[in-house]
Parts: structure tokens; sequence; C-alpha cells
């Protein structure tokens, strides 16, 4: 009885303590590499959701002019060129991706509607996947959960959230990728603490490693 209670009172302290550290660190990963106006600006797609649970902007400076990153967000996708993340934990979870380190002539063509896939449709359905509600060439891409599409034509809204990509050239050479988040809208009490404690620190995770992946094959490109 007396080990039944210790256990108990470890995994409690254990879990506390990942609870405590994810709450420490969180404005520092939802914000990751992005500038004070990066985080105040309101970005296409930010009216999608208004009052989310959360909101996330991340940057990264690329050495490569919009022109030439653009071509790898619109493969982005289980199906064309991956997300450039960690392969392995993404196919530890069934994902079966492949990321490509050039550029695929076949998946450049994007359009407002279209899926993009995070995992094979016939091993999770639409679930594994999200839907372009907004595309600027070389400007932004951003993608609502496909049961919100429909609402995104008929009201302007995607409860669920949002997930941007947007390219800000600096200069002729250089350009900052944001990257931005919004968690849902009115989310209940068990997905709010799912969210806050494990979705957002794991999907930083991946997403950061995403970002750098996107920088260096841009770059790289530069170099050929």
């Amino acid at each position: 009885m007396k080990t039944k209670s210790m256990l108990t009172l470890t995994t409690f302290g254990a879990t506390a303590a990942v609870a405590g550290t994810a709450l420490a660190l969180r404005p520092w990963f939802l914000h990751w590499g992005a500038n004070e106006s990066e985080n105040r600006r309101k970005w296409p797609g930010d009216e999608l959701t208004p009052e989310p649970l959360s909101v996330a902007a991340r940057a990264v400076t690329i050495h490569a002019p919009a022109s030439r990153i653009w071509p790898w967000l619109l493969q982005i996708g289980q199906d064309r060129g991956g997300f450039y993340s960690y392969t392995w934990l993404e196919n530890l979870f069934g994902a079966r991706m492949k990321n490509a380190n050039r550029i695929l002539p076949h998946a450049q063509d994007r359009k407002v509607g279209d899926t993009v896939w995070m995992a094979p449709p016939e091993r999770y359905g639409e679930k594994a996947s999200m839907r372009i509600a907004i595309l600027e060439p070389e400007r932004a891409m951003v993608l609502v959960a496909p049961q919100d599409f429909e609402t995104v034509t008929r009201t302007g809204e995607a409860p669920g959230g949002s997930w941007g990509f947007f390219l800000e050239p600096v200069d002729a050479k250089i350009t900052r990728l944001v990257v931005r988040s919004q968690g849902p809208r009115r989310p209940r009490l068990g997905e709010k603490i799912f969210r806050t404690l494990a979705f957002d620190p794991a999907h930083f995770i991946m997403e950061r490693r995403m970002m750098l992946g996107i920088k260096r094959r841009a770059e790289a490109a530069k170099k050929r």
C-alpha cells in the first residue's frame, strides 16, 4: 500500500514538473524567432478565428528571395514534398513521410480549396489534413481544418483555428519566413488543457524543424 502511494506521488510529481516546464517555456516557444512587429501585426487569416485559444508567431531569416522559397511552401504535404521536419518522428506515427530535397515540378500547382495531407488518407482519413483557405503567390498560404473550410466560404470564420505561412521580403535577397498558428475558438476544458500542455509544445518542436528545413533548402538552392 505504501509503495503504491509512493508511485502515485512520484507520477503526480513528474506530471506536475512537465506541466510546469511547458508553462514556463510557453512564451518563448510561442514566439520563437519573431520580433515585436511580427508578433503584434495582423496577418492574413487572423480574421478567420476571433478570440482564439492561443496565437503563435514564429519566424526565421532566409537568405533567399521569396520567389525561391515559395515553391518549397507550395509542395508541402505528405503526398508531395513532405514537411521538412523530423521524418523518423513523423513516421513513428504512421505518416509515411518523405521529405524532398529538391523542387518537384509536378507539385507546384496549388489553389484555394486544395487539401494538404499530413498522413496517408487511408490511415487517418480527413483528420490528417487541412485545406487551403487563403493563397497569395509568393506571399501567403493559410490552412484551416477540413470541417472549417465550408464555414469559411459561408461566414468567413474558422472556429478550429488556422495555420499560416508568410513571406516578408527584407530586401531583394533576404526574406523573413513567418509561420503563424491560431488555436481554436472557445475550446472545451479538456481540449484547452491538452493543447496547452501537450499539443503546443510538440507542434513547436516539429514546426521549428520544418522552418529550419525550408531555410536550409532554399539557401542551398542558391549555391547550385
